[in-house]
């Protein structure tokens, strides 16, 4: 039976157009029951929504498909802990591995850590995490009147997940390896997970020529154990995929 106003012997507009929609499905041998779902298209989460505006555009698509960097998320998700949040099933990100990503350029490091990044948000892994290439660090931290560098280093030094991009590609000296230092030996001692990516082989073998560079002479011995201890190391190889790309 059909609902109608008191004032109105007329169907409701709703009760047609439930009708029509019957009798068109019936046409079909369908009912309101078994009709087909609208497939379910899962909402962002406020954190990988927060994630994806401060990810340079060109990795906002990223995916972490490599094996070493797949494992590593898993292990990072799975130790995050309930923070502040966490009764609203928010978790933070706790301690855990770092990963050194090295190869040459264009095969895919930044590609694979910013994935790795969004993979951590999309599990419902609500944390601070920052960003920097090594090159930009230093021109944060360089002394100049009005910058206090002690105060930018404590920041970064204490956020819970570092992307540090291009580690080796900026030019050496004292002050950038006793800067790198402070930042890497902190983040050790207190097991911070940091994703940290280089073009430079870590050490010379011996099949290398013996000019080409690597990440020990630009950082320093200090620095280079202490990615030892912290990393565990994901070799990238192939073509590099900007010139494919072009």
């Amino acid at each position: 039976m059909t609902r109608t106003r008191l004032d109105d012997p007329r169907p409701l507009a709703g009760d047609r157009v439930a009708a029509w929609v019957t009798a068109k499905l019936a046409e079909r041998g369908l009912t309101l029951a078994n009709s087909p779902a609208e497939p379910e298209c899962p909402e962002p989460s406020p954190a990988e929504q927060a994630a994806q505006k401060r990810i340079p555009y060109d990795y906002r698509s990223a995916a972490a498909d490599h094996e070493q960097v797949t494992a590593w998320v898993d292990r990072i998700a799975a130790a995050a802990t309930a923070g502040d949040l966490g009764g609203r099933g928010r978790r933070e990100i706790a301690h855990g591995p770092s990963l050194l990503l090295w190869g040459p350029t264009g095969t895919g490091k930044t590609h694979q850590a910013y994935g790795a990044i969004r993979a951590l948000t999309a599990a419902g892994c609500a944390t601070r995490w920052d960003a920097t290439t090594a090159a930009d660090l230093y021109g944060q931290m360089r002394p100049r009147p009005g910058i206090d560098g002690e105060y930018q280093l404590r920041r970064i030094v204490r956020v819970p997940l570092l992307l540090l991009d291009d580690l080796g590609a900026a030019k050496s000296s004292e002050w950038t390896e006793e800067l790198t230092f402070r930042l890497l030996n902190w983040r050790c001692q207190n097991r911070l997970p940091t994703l940290i990516t280089t073009n430079l082989p870590p050490v010379r073998e011996e099949w290398m020529d013996r000019q080409a560079r690597v990440l020990r002479d630009m950082v320093g011995d200090r620095v280079l154990s202490r990615l030892s201890g912290m990393c565990e190391p994901v070799e990238l190889t192939g073509h590099d995929r900007r010139f494919a790309a072009a």
